[in-house]
């Protein structure tokens, strides 16, 4: 998983510049048809029933020698109500609509979500780590 700009400015100020960072009291899921990159570019699914959904993670542990997150609940998205294109990425964003991107990535498998299908992830299937 990428760090956005955004995350990656915060965390130096707030580790190297003592510039406290105020933490979003919840994060969300986005799915995108496009690479959102660093700078939030991407291009997320609109309308079609389409809303983020709020991820809550496990405490973090050393895996592999890295630090590692991931989904501790399972994340369904609501059953869409027309085509919403191919999921090729999502990212972890700080509020249920507009807000900051923290982190990105493509899906192992792009999926074409079409009306009546329903996205969805199992525990444990969205990680994050550092190094």
């Amino acid at each position: 998983m990428n760090a956005s700009n955004y995350l990656e400015a915060a965390i130096l100020n707030h580790f190297f510049k003592n510039q406290v960072q105020t933490p979003s009291a919840k994060v969300y899921v986005a799915l995108y048809i496009s690479d959102p990159t660093d700078a939030d570019t991407g291009t997320e699914i609109t309308g079609g029933g389409y809303v983020r959904q709020e991820i809550t993670f496990t405490n973090p542990a050393q895996e592999n020698g890295k630090a590692t997150i991931s989904n501790s609940v399972e994340i369904r998205f609501p059953v869409a109500t027309t085509n919403w294109g191919t999921v090729s990425h999502f990212g972890i964003r700080t509020a249920a609509t507009g807000g900051n991107l923290l982190a990105h990535a493509a899906v192992p498998i792009p999926k074409l979500i079409e009306s009546g299908d329903e996205a969805k992830y199992n525990v444990g299937s969205l990680t994050i780590t550092m190094d």
